[in-house]
């Protein structure tokens, strides 16, 4: 598991979801430490004009069209980032939409299953292409999905789909940095309330999306793993795990010897027997 901090200076980064929000402020923030950079997303439009922007700032920027949903063209953005490239530094599986607030019982099938194929299948697909390449490329680089403060509590009501997707994210990735090998830094993106597409109607409320990048920036050359901003998030955080922990405490309290059936140790034990 990745220790240390992690160099952001003249990297090749991808990032989809790039052309817009939170993924376009990250490409203007590494842009500015020398890193070359690859947007992706489905309108060639959006990614031609977001392109023309950067480089515009001084970034040396490209694009590749890509519906993260499909697997294949996931994999004909990593061939074309190697092919442009030649190494591939950082992924950052950004994409995301979401859907209004809607009550479980009425959430139409198709959105929930729109959703779950972008937020999470397309953080997936970017996994699996990406971390199998970066593994063989043998050198250091890094992984970071994003996923929100819904992620780690429920923060808008009747938003269950949107909320799920980000909770498989946390779930994904926590996984995914056990699988792999030290040279590989793993992050999960933690935004809060941030303005992007997905806060357009209330965006002057939100926090702004540079000010996002920067602090995003700063923890991943830290080499953390819970990419964090919103400081008030820790009281809904600490209020769903003193509910835990206090079910924990009345009904399964801690005793000598409870790791009988934690299946970690158990699996430990089995695999030094």
């Amino acid at each position: 598991m990745w220790e240390g901090e992690f160099d952001l200076k003249e990297r090749n980064v991808v990032i989809t979801g790039g052309a817009s929000g939170i993924g376009f402020a990250i490409a203007k923030g590494l842009g500015k430490t020398g890193c070359r950079v690859m947007i992706a997303e489905p309108s060639e439009e959006r990614l031609s004009a977001a392109v023309s922007e950067l480089e515009g700032l001084g970034v040396e920027a490209c694009y590749q069209v890509c519906d993260v949903t499909d697997l294949e063209q996931v994999e004909a953005l990593a061939d074309a980032a190697w092919d442009r490239f030649g190494r591939v530094d950082m992924i950052f599986n950004n994409a995301g939409i979401g859907i209004g607030q809607v009550p479980i019982v009425d959430t139409p099938m198709e959105d929930l299953h729109a959703v779950f194929n972008v937020n999470f299948f397309g953080v997936w697909h970017g996994c699996r292409v990406f971390a199998r390449r970066l593994i063989e490329q043998g050198t250091p680089a890094g992984i970071y999905n994003t996923g929100s403060e819904n992620s780690l509590f429920n923060a808008v009501p009747n938003n269950a789909a949107y909320l799920a997707t980000k909770h498989a994210v946390l779930g994904m990735t926590d996984n995914l940095r056990e699988q792999m090998p030290d040279f590989i830094h793993v992050g999960l993106i933690i935004p809060g309330f941030v303005a992007s597409g997905l806060t357009e109607a209330v965006a002057h409320l939100a926090m702004d999306t540079d000010e996002f990048a920067a602090i995003v920036l700063k923890q991943i050359a830290d080499g953390q793993f819970y990419i964090v901003s919103h400081g008030y998030n820790m009281e809904h955080i600490q209020e769903r795990y003193a509910e835990i922990s206090r079910a924990y405490e009345t009904y399964a309290p801690r005793y000598d010897g409870d790791e009988e059936y934690d299946v970690r140790y158990l699996l430990a034990n089995m695999r030094r027997e």
